[in-house]
């Protein structure tokens, strides 16, 4: 029997069965210590850390094998997340936090360089392979799927091996770039936040890479 004076609507009787998520997460990758810190493996850290400073600031905490942060963003509250597992284990601090805030994949998006990219150029995409990038490969087996939002921050292949590659740090042409690439970057993580997914790869998928200015 239906409750006297109250309308049921097709979306109120779906959060009966399936609540609302009230928040997202954002995780960048990298490595922790401070011999790391400024290699170009730690992007997703830097684009965490301008979001927060954003944000007016706040303390990181330690839980979940991960330094972690509650900010808002307009309406949205948001967990910013930089796992402290060094880069290949990401996904157990990943799974662990998404676990205990109940986000469901698509709410989780995932800040991390790539070698494949031209420097500076940013690519945003819903889901996909973790086109050799161990961090990534680790959350997507740890949280069980590939459906997980990520937003890619090109380096450079270099003229090097790979892993000399990412553990590098930046030139002085590049030092300068840096804080309008991760400006840049963290611009599409507050367009995804606020407008989803695909608003968000539509204005950030069309950054190019970045001119560098001889010194």
């Amino acid at each position: 029997m239906a409750e006297s004076g109250r309308e049921y609507t097709t979306d109120r009787l779906r959060s009966r069965r399936h609540p609302r998520y009230l928040m997202k997460l954002i995780v960048g990758l990298g490595n922790p210590g401070r011999e790391y810190a400024t290699t170009r493996h730690n992007l997703g850290f830097m684009v965490v850390d301008e979001l927060l400073r954003r944000a007016g600031g706040g303390i990181f905490r330690k839980r979940f094998k991960a330094d972690l942060v509650d900010i808002m963003h307009k309406a949205e509250k948001l967990v910013l997340v930089k796992p402290q597992t060094y880069m290949n284990l990401s996904g157990h601090s990943v799974r662990e936090t998404a676990g205990w805030y109940k986000v469901p994949r698509q709410d989780i998006l995932v800040v991390l360089d790539d070698l494949d990219l031209p420097f500076g150029s940013i690519r945003m995409r819903a889901d996909g392979s973790a086109g050799g990038h161990n961090g990534l490969k680790s959350v997507t087996e740890q949280l069980g799927g590939r459906d997980i939002p990520r937003l890619r921050i090109g380096i450079g292949r270099g003229p090097g091996a790979a892993t000399a590659q990412v553990l590098s740090r930046f030139g002085p042409a590049e030092e300068r770039a840096l804080p309008e690439i991760v400006g840049g970057a963290a611009d599409c993580c507050e367009r995804w936040v606020a407008e989803g997914i695909i608003a968000a790869m539509n204005r950030c998928n069309k950054r190019e890479s970045t001119v560098l200015e001889p010194a």
